[in-house]
């Protein structure tokens, strides 16, 4: 056992509390991350009405991709990060975080100028009809400008955390979100601008977060990080990119999840009494609300990768089974208390978002009581997703983030609407969550197995 092992708390401190000093302030991170959306998605319902709510639903999958990207990076430099600390290699690990932290802003940029440049056909690509695509090109033209911001700030959280600093990944986040609360009354309320207005706050609460995020790169607390840290090199991007690819392709595959959920809204919506707008509102809302569910548990499953990370390098696999059982108990715990709220309140949190016809209550309770009749079992994807991640298994992890979304999802939502038109749509949700937990749950058996097995 080297000295690294033996004075970091990773190692040797009690799972559970270390659970708490990581996972709530990721917890926290990614509610706020979702909340930025849910934030914006209030006002507008209030100042600007329905077909508002529908533009931002439009708009959803680019953000989904900002925030892919933010995890292939951050994600994949904290493991990687913690995983060399875990081998008591400090001199490669500093490569990792200032690798990551370059290729975040970077990859910002690129994102910005490509999504600025084919705005309007990706908008209709993304499943805009005729009459919300000014309300959602008049939000993305100025989110867009953001979106190195957003990247820098969600990405550079993650490797502020793996420096043993989630205190300050918690309020990175959070001061992002107070600025964009606030300024989101004042612009859309107070002034009356609407969807620009909703962006523009965003944008502002993101720059501030990404700003505290390069005041603390700079003086980075485990390994001093020089200029030359911060060069990319291609064997320190590409090890980062294989061990973030789980985390940014669940992401990648919610983006692809809702452009074809648009779609197909957008189609048999139209076939339908409730047209191709109201849909596209409701489903916006439903999803946004199950996002903070979800950012619940990836933030429980981003609290255990320091803990598994360090410990399956130390070859401690107890530990590395405990944080995940921990992590799976409490996300399990919370997604069944939401459920019973989805079930038995619909129409009273549609409400909070604006009002509509009676039709869109009808359609919005249904998608709540219907879609998200497994939401109880949301928890074990990501959470099992992230284990393999953390211990270096990328292929594994990318596997597990692809089942829910794409080998699932997907397939069945292009068949059961061709039979049962929008109810199709209605029950893929509870069918693919069924199907991924089974799978992930025998996954994760079977690698604690191989656990178990090394250690005799």
């Amino acid at each position: 056992m080297n000295g690294n092992e033996k004075n970091n708390p990773l190692g040797t401190a009690p799972v559970s509390g270390l659970m708490v000093k990581f996972a709530v302030p990721s917890i926290i991170g990614m509610l706020v991350s979702a909340l930025y959306n849910i934030v914006d998605q209030l006002f507008i319902g209030q100042g600007v009405g329905t077909d508002g709510n529908a533009a931002t639903n439009i708009a959803f999958p680019f953000s989904t991709m900002c925030i892919a990207a933010a995890l292939l990076l951050g994600i994949g430099g904290a493991s990687c990060f913690n995983l060399t600390m875990g081998r008591g290699d400090t001199k490669r690990s500093g490569y990792f975080a200032a690798n990551a932290i370059t290729m975040l802003a970077g990859v910002g940029v690129v994102l910005s100028v490509v999504t600025l440049v084919f705005l309007t056909p990706l908008l209709k690509f993304f499943g805009s009809p005729d009459n919300i695509l000014p309300y959602a090109k008049d939000y993305v033209a100025v989110s867009a400008i953001g979106f190195p911001f957003l990247i820098l700030a969600t990405g550079g959280g993650h490797i502020i955390r793996a420096d043993g600093s989630p205190e300050m990944t918690m309020a990175v986040n959070l001061t992002g979100a107070v600025i964009n609360t606030i300024l989101d009354a004042i612009f859309v309320l107070v002034l009356g601008w609407g969807m620009k207005g909703a962006a523009a706050a965003t944008v502002i609460g993101q720059g501030f977060s990404a700003l505290l995020v390069i005041i603390y790169v700079r003086k980075f607390k485990t390994v001093p990080l020089t200029l030359s840290h911060f060069k990319p090199q291609f064997k320190v991007v590409s090890r980062i990119c294989s061990i973030g690819m789980a985390s940014c392709f669940n992401q990648l595959a919610i983006a692809v999840v809702q452009i074809v959920l648009n779609n197909s809204l957008k189609h048999y919506g139209g076939l339908s009494k409730y047209g191709e707008s109201e849909p596209l509102a409701v489903a916006g809302i439903v999803m946004k609300v199950n996002m903070i569910v979800f950012s619940i548990v990836i933030g429980l499953a981003q609290g255990t990768q320091p803990i598994e990370s360090f410990n399956y390098g130390a070859k401690k696999y107890d530990r590395v089974k405990s944080a995940y059982k921990l992590a799976l108990i409490t996300g399990g715990a919370l997604s069944a208390a939401a459920f019973i709220l989805f079930q038995l309140i619909p129409k009273h949190i549609l409400s909070v978002f604006g009002t509509g016809t009676e039709t869109y209550f009808e359609l919005g309770s249904r998608f709540f009581r219907i879609f998200l009749f497994f939401t109880w079992l949301n928890c074990i994807q990501p959470i099992s997703s992230t284990f393999f991640t953390s211990i270096g298994k990328p292929i594994k992890g990318v596997f597990l983030s692809l089942t829910r979304q794409i080998i699932f999802f997907v397939p069945i939502l292009l068949i059961l609407p061709n039979f049962f038109g929008i109810d199709g749509i209605l029950y893929t949700g509870p069918i693919a969550d069924l199907l991924s937990g089974i799978v992930a749950i025998a996954m994760t058996a079977y690698e604690f197995n191989l656990m178990n097995k090394s250690k005799t």
